[in-house]
């Protein structure tokens, strides 16, 4: 009530949201003004009633104010459930490289929105190393979004990040927001920076620096705050001395820079990484493993793995899907007998040459058949990451075939 005898209901209600700001308020008074309800409404009261009231109502507005409290507990936990999967212990391992791995990735997290460059050989977890900053951060409830520089043409690419505008070029049929502002408040995550085009690397270098950009075919400048998190596996000092990179956006870029080490610099994790995949793809595939054969374990933990993780996790899967028993063994591993089969070695071009791009439409519709039509498992087949698999089902015009 708004009027009580030692006290007024505005500061009951302000003492209320100090205390508990998820607590709903409803007040209730017999002398009311515009100016009482707008301060009521800013000092967070869910709604204002006057009196005499109807009890049908107040009912009403309780039994509202509940589900709405449902709703946001529900959305808590969805954000709390959904983050789970990309906390610091999802990052594997405890040598002195991942440990300092991870304390750095925990300092960076709770520092301001700063860019941030991730830099390792593929396979290495960047992209997981991303998730973990964003989810870690206070930036949790809001959009990630990512994309594969590599994977689109400039235009394409372009237009992806910034949106664009109704016009703008030939299939531009309706207006478009882009990755930067579907993302406010969040952050976005650029795999594969070095791929960028010198002149979309100009425009990311605006936005870093006046945090505005422009849609393609727009003039209004749209702000928005939002976290850049890149990602590399090429060297970008070389890139930079060569003329491949532009040396401001290099600098831009990499404020925080964190370094991730490749599997064979941490062979000590490989054991816990290994049965860290085994546990995941017993409950995937309905297996009983429980152990890799203590030879095989050694062989796995010298094998130089040039994959890196994605290499092991793809290695984990095969043995995984192919075994019968409750052990793995040299036999599901053929690279820890040392022979590592490679493309190049079984496959010839012919002497008439080869369409090329046929070629590549087959694979990735093999691939897709294969997966059941998963595109990530496609990815996997395929060693590319979801970005290209979805970006060839669109230059290819592939479409899945239901059969009865």
């Amino acid at each position: 009530d708004y009027r009580l005898p030692d006290s007024d209901g505005l500061t009951v209600l302000k003492k209320i949201k100090e205390t508990d700001p998820d607590t709903l308020v409803i007040l209730l008074t017999a002398f009311s003004s515009v100016d009482m309800a707008v301060e009521a409404m800013k000092a967070g009261a869910y709604h204002y009633a006057n009196k005499p009231f109807n009890l049908d109502e107040i009912a009403m507005l309780v039994e509202k104010a509940l589900e709405t409290t449902r709703l946001r507990r529900e959305v808590r936990t969805l954000r709390a459930t959904q983050a789970q999967p990309y906390s610091l212990d999802r990052i594997v391992g405890d040598s002195p490289s991942i440990a300092q791995l991870k304390t750095l990735l925990k300092k960076i997290a709770a520092s301001p929105a700063s860019t941030v460059l991730l830099t390792g050989e593929s396979g290495t977890g960047k992209d997981l190393a991303a998730k973990v900053l964003h989810y870690a951060s206070d930036r949790a409830s809001r959009p990630f979004m990512n994309i594969t520089c590599s994977a689109l043409p400039e235009a394409l690419l372009e237009s992806e990040l910034f949106g664009h505008e109704r016009g703008a070029f030939t299939d531009a049929r309706q207006q478009k927001r882009g990755l930067f502002e579907m993302a406010d408040g969040g952050t976005v995550f650029l795999d594969e920076i070095g791929e960028m085009v010198p002149g979309l690397q100009a425009k990311l270098l605006r936005f870093l620096e006046e945090k505005t950009f422009k849609r393609v075919g727009g003039s209004a400048d749209i702000r928005v705050d939002v976290r850049v998190v890149a990602a590399t596996n090429r060297n970008l000092e070389d890139e930079v001395k060569h003329g491949k990179f532009r040396e401001d956006l290099y600098y831009r870029l990499n404020v925080l820079p964190i370094a991730l080490p490749p599997l064979r610099a941490r062979a000590d994790d490989i054991p816990r990484l290994v049965h860290y995949f085994i546990d995941n793809y017993n409950d995937e595939f309905r297996k009983r493993v429980r152990r890799v054969a203590p030879e095989t374990m050694k062989r796995l933990q010298t094998y130089g793995w040039p994959g890196n993780i994605r290499e092991l996790r793809n290695a984990i899967e095969r043995a995984m899907l192919l075994t019968d028993g409750d052990e793995l063994t040299d036999n599901d591993f053929p690279l820890a007998n040392g022979a590592v089969p490679r493309l190049s070695e079984g496959v010839q071009l012919p002497a008439h040459g080869i369409d090329l791009e046929q070629l590549e439409r087959s694979l990735v519709v093999q691939a897709l058949e294969r997966s059941g039509w998963n595109q990530t498992r496609a990815a996997t087949l395929l060693g590319v990451n979801r970005d290209q698999i979805r970006y060839r089902i669109e230059k290819f015009k592939l479409e899945r075939v239901q059969t009865n």
